[in-house]
C-alpha cells in the first residue's frame, strides 16, 4: 500500500486504517483494500463474488457488480481529499463486458479529471483470469461532511 500522507481522518480512513467498522456495504461485498496511491488518485480493491450474489445463469448480478465498481471509484477519489470531504455520485454508466462468475474480483479505479467541486472517475473490474467483466465511469460531486458532535 502506498503513503497515504499524513493526518488522514474521516470516514473513509478511520476505517481502512482500523479506527472504525467498514461500512455495512463494504462488509457485504468483501471490500478488501490492497493497493492505493492517493497522489496519483489510484485504488485497487479486492472483492468476494459470493454465492448469494449469483443470477439465475449463476453469474454475479449486474446490479452487484455495478455496487463494486461505485465502491471502487469512490474511495479513489476520497483518497486524495482532504478531511471533512466526500465524494457523492451524481451518476454512473456501467458496461458489462463478460459474465463475472463466483469468486474474487478486483476493481482498478482511477481518477480522471478532479475539479473543484465535480470530478470524473471511472474503473474496471477484473476477475482472476485478468478478464475485464464490467467498466464504469462516473461523475461526483465532493460534497462537505457535517461537523461530528462534540
Amino acid at each position: 500500500m502506498s503513503d497515504k500522507g499524513p493526518d488522514r481522518s474521516g470516514p473513509f480512513w478511520d476505517a481502512i486504517e482500523g479506527r472504525a467498522a467498514m461500512p455495512p456495504v463494504a462488509q457485504l461485498l468483501g471490500w478488501q483494500l490492497e493497493e492505493i496511491d492517493p497522489g496519483r488518485g489510484t485504488i485497487v480493491v479486492r472483492y468476494e463474488g459470493r454465492p448469494e450474489f449469483a443470477n439465475p445463469l449463476g453469474d454475479i448480478q449486474g446490479g452487484l457488480l455495478a455496487a463494486m465498481l461505485d465502491d471502487t471509484m469512490g474511495p479513489a477519489l476520497v483518497a486524495t481529499l482532504p478531511p471533512g470531504q466526500f465524494a457523492a455520485t451524481l451518476e454512473m454508466k456501467v458496461s458489462y463486458l463478460a459474465p463475472a462468475q463466483v469468486g474474487p474480483l478486483w476493481g482498478h479505479g482511477r481518477v480522471v479529471k478532479r475539479g473543484g467541486t465535480i470530478s470524473f472517475v471511472e474503473a474496471d473490474l477484473v476477475d482472476g483470469d485478468g478478464v475485464i467483466v464490467a467498466r464504469a465511469t462516473a461523475t461526483v460531486r465532493v460534497i462537505s461532511l457535517p461537523a461530528s458532535p462534540s
